[in-house]
């Protein structure tokens, strides 16, 4: 390299100039080597302020001379004036600030020397930093601050090299000491990442690795909040195992030390917050963490070390600890003086988001929605407030959430394509497609706009342009097995059959999910026993393979025989109870938490007392209810029983239930015999304060009550709203169980289809051998119902919509119902013996 080709190589030479000088000055024996005590003096000399053992010098100096082998001369004569340099070029040490503690003379910029700039042609490749080098790594000495705390402009290592954080007016360092350390802790850093990336070859610790981060729909996780620690991110591939990680660790762990050795405790703290924070920086969040638990112990009552750590515990996916840290932080901000009203809407955001990740939906809303009210410009809060909002099924609360969030910020992505979600799902499909359109134009690769596009699409059977939105998800993501499932039925809408099973097997060998295998196994099924067509009619190339018949026309065959319509309820049931999980979930764990559950007595608009919680305290009730759902299974659940059950509830929208009849309307589809489930039932209405002090008796008109919200709730097309008035709404009468059981059990007013969903429950895994639906071609699981005239045989679902197949056309039909096989097999044998006592009869 010529030494005066640019200013860049001047400066170089200069660097290589400092390095010499300080080479020559401990190279007392002029053998052109530094030996381990010259390399010991170097050692101590650059760090004046600290005292080293003799153990600690040893494991330096192994260390530099066992990374940099390469660069030791033969002859004991140590590490040449090329190692040295190589050193620094590492960052395990800074040229220029050991030079000037070395009080070395001021080198020229254009002064070189030919052997150190040899040497630097020589070692152009790209190495790493060694560990504990002897330059600068533990010095503490102390840096003059600026006006109003800031690095000074010059002549301080920490206005030069200082991250980016650490630079902003709002960096929150006070002390000299702290500066220090982070300038070492800077350098470890740089030299772990130098190392693991010349054993990785190419490690990323930027969190983006090479994927289009811009894709998906943020999760929420601010630059601002924590970092690059977006949730949606990966975390940073340190290698934790590897030996330089763990020398890491060990030089780590002295500068702690340096920092509870500070003279006094708000130092000491001082000291720990930027250690953590530079950590974190570096998505070193479990070192991190170990630095904001220090501050915490250090400041119990500062709501910066728990707000941070709840950052480090939601980066390493510790989502319920991280929740908890974050409600101390808002509990001391709460406590504190008006400096943390600031924090305060940043503290409800993180919470939200923690709270979103175990699946408390109802619980995030309440403090995305106190943010927004203590900050109102808070567009990102108001963003999230109406995606948790849409995660519940409110849509006209989230559709407006997500304008005022547009209305702050036009160009965010995210909300516009939250917007067209929360549109289409009120029906507004026109406005969503222009929403989604606004994403993509601001986000070309939005993955999750042009996923939900493409789902409106398939709802409107644009078949063909749902596939090619599909298709765009996979060219982005090319593992995402929605979209490949998605768009196989999309070309099956088509017609394309062959091309819908290339996808689906694409799709199982992405997911391996057994409904993906099922669906496989009845496209073929359906390819080799494909039927034909009766006049007039074809099948799904043509036109509608079954008819619809009226209900009237659909006769039982026996009493045990389930009616039509009692059964397409009872369907709709169990698939509310299949959502919500809470077939899993025991009738005693809901007497449990009525007796351990202590809730305060409040009063209604009308008078009566009740006792009533937010739905935010019901979600914690029921995630320990149904404890064993991951998280994104339980947002479900919470959804599916917020639209269906707390709508009905809550119907003044005040935000409160009446946890005593939540309790007795969800008791009915808890798992358990039919006779405790209701039980639990009529214990919930005791339990409530209109019926304390009744001697086991609750009021008619309680019960009436309850009735008709039951039937609100599960057969809602059923009018019920007449119930109350032709029995008595105000009926002063107490009822016992048993005439409960009565009002109960009324199949025309009361909850009698119980029976039938039990049924249902009972015959899930109920298969009939190779008999399938004449209809839908499926397996027949459940029920059989079979027409005695024709033999055809309908599954559940083609059963309770009166769909038969075209080819047979009559005034009436008439079903039996098989519960299994034994069932059918019994009623052909009492058939064939009543023909033959028949045959020989007529002989």
């Amino acid at each position: 390299m010529a030494l005066s080709a640019s200013a860049a190589s001047a400066g170089r030479g200069a660097r290589a100039e400092k390095v010499r000088r300080i080479f020559d000055r401990f190279d007392t024996n002029g053998d052109g080597g530094l030996d381990r005590a010259e390399m010991a003096k170097l050692v101590v000399a650059v760090n004046p302020r600290v005292k080293f053992s003799d153990d600690q010098i040893s494991a330096i100096l192994d260390e530099v001379f066992r990374t940099y082998a390469e660069f030791i001369l033969p002859g004991g004569r140590g590490l040449s004036l090329t190692g040295l340099l190589r050193t620094y070029d590492d960052g395990a040490g800074d040229v220029d600030r050991d030079f000037l503690a070395l009080s070395l003379p001021a080198v020229d910029s254009d002064a070189s020397s030919p052997e150190i700039a040899a040497a630097d042609n020589s070692s152009s490749s790209p190495s790493t930093g060694a560990a504990a080098v002897a330059a600068s790594l533990l010095d503490d000495h102390l840096k003059p601050l600026g006006i109003a705390g800031t690095p000074p402009s010059s002549s301080s290592r920490a206005a030069a090299a200082a991250p980016a954080w650490a630079t902003s007016p709002n960096h929150g360092i006070a002390f000299d000491s702290s500066w220090s350390l982070l300038d070492d802790l800077e350098i470890l850093v740089k030299r772990l990442r130098s190392k693991q990336l010349r054993k990785a070859g190419s490690l990323d610790t930027s969190g983006g690795g090479g994927s289009n981060l811009d894709s998906f729909s943020e999760a929420g996780w601010s630059r601002e909040i924590s970092g690059s620690a977006d949730s949606g991110l990966p975390l940073a591939q340190w290698d934790e195992t590897s030996r330089d990680y763990l020398t890491f660790v060990k030089e780590l762990a002295v500068l702690r030390t340096r920092a509870d050795a500070s003279r006094s405790r708000e130092e000491a703290f001082d000291n720990h917050m930027v250690i953590g924070r530079a950590l974190s920086e570096h998505r070193l969040f479990r070192d991190a963490l170990a630095s904001f638990r220090r501050g915490c112990e250090l400041q119990p009552t500062d709501v910066r070390p728990h707000f941070r750590a709840g950052n480090c515990l939601y980066a390493l996916g510790r989502h319920a600890e991280a929740k908890e840290e974050f409600l101390l932080a808002l509990e001391a901000a709460e406590a504190g003086n008006s400096q943390c009203a600031d924090i305060l809407p940043q503290i409800h955001v993180n919470l939200g988001i923690a709270m979103e990740a175990e699946g408390m939906v109802l619980g995030a809303c309440e403090h995305y929605r106190e943010a927004a009210i203590l900050c109102p410009s808070h567009a990102r809060a108001l963003k999230l407030l109406g995606s948790a909002l849409f995660g519940v099924g409110e849509y006209r609360a989230a559709e407006k959430a997500l304008e005022e969030a547009i209305f702050l910020k036009p160009d965010y992505a995210d909300a516009h394509c939250d917007l067209g979600s929360a549109l289409h799902a009120v029906g507004d499909d026109d406005r969503a497609v222009q929403e989604f359109q606004k994403a993509i134009d601001l986000k070309p690769g939005h993955v999750d706009a042009l996923y939900n596009l493409g789902g409106l699409n398939m709802d409107a059977c644009r078949f063909v342009r749902a596939a090619e939105m599909y298709t765009r998800v996979l060219s982005i993501r090319p593992n995402h097995w929605r979209a490949q499932l998605n768009k196989a039925v999309a070309l099956l809408g088509q017609g394309e059959s062959e091309e819908a099973k290339k996808a689906l097997k694409e799709a199982f060998k992405m997911t391996q999910r057994v409904e993906v295998y099922d669906a496989i196994s009845h496209l073929k099924t359906l390819q080799k026993k494909k039927p034909k067509p009766p006049k007039g009619k074809h099948d799904a190339q043509g036109e509608e393979a079954f008819v619809i018949v009226e209900p009237s026309k659909f006769k039982r065959v026996g009493k045990n025989t389930t009616l039509r319509q009692d059964l397409a309820n009872a369907l709709d049931i169990r698939a509310f109870e299949r959502t919500t999980k809470l077939g899993h979930c025991d009738t005693e764990l809901l007497r449990k938490e009525m007796n351990e559950t202590d809730v305060p007595v409040s009063y209604s608009g009308s008078g009566i007392p009740e006792k009533s919680i937010r739905k935010a305290a019901l979600e914690v009730i029921l995630r320990r209810l149904l404890s064993f759902l991951k998280p994104d299974t339980f947002q479900g659940a919470v959804k599916a029983m917020n639209e269906r059950i707390l709508s009905v509830l809550d119907a003044s929208g005040s935000g409160r239930v009446d946890l005593g009849m939540f309790f007795a309307i969800i008791a009915p589809i808890c798992s358990g015999p039919v006779d405790r489930r209701k039980r639990v039932v009529f214990d919930a209405l005791l339990w409530r304060p209109a019926s304390e002090g009744s001697r086991g008796q609750v009021r008619r008109s309680d019960a009436l009550s309850y009735i008709k919200l039951l039937r609100a709730v599960y057969i809602p097309i059923h009018g019920a709203s007449d119930m109350l008035e032709m029995h008595g709404e105000s009926d002063p009468t107490m009822v016992s169980y048993t005439e409960f059981l009565e009002m109960f059990n009324d199949p025309d007013w009361g909850f009698g289809i119980l029976s039938t969903l039990v049924k249902l429950e009972e015959s899930d895994h109920v298969r009939h051998g190779s008999h399938t639906c004449s209809v839908c071609r499926y397996p027949i699981i459940g029920s059989r119902f079979k027409e005695t005239k024709h033999s055809f045989s309908l599954c559940n679902r083609c059963y309770s919509e009166g769909k038969v197949p075209s080819a047979f056309k009559l005034d009436e039909y008439r079903f039996i119902e098989y519960s299994n096989e034994s069932e059918a097999l019994i009623d052909k044998c009492m058939c064939f013996n009543l023909n033959s006592k028949t045959l020989e009869a007529d002989a």
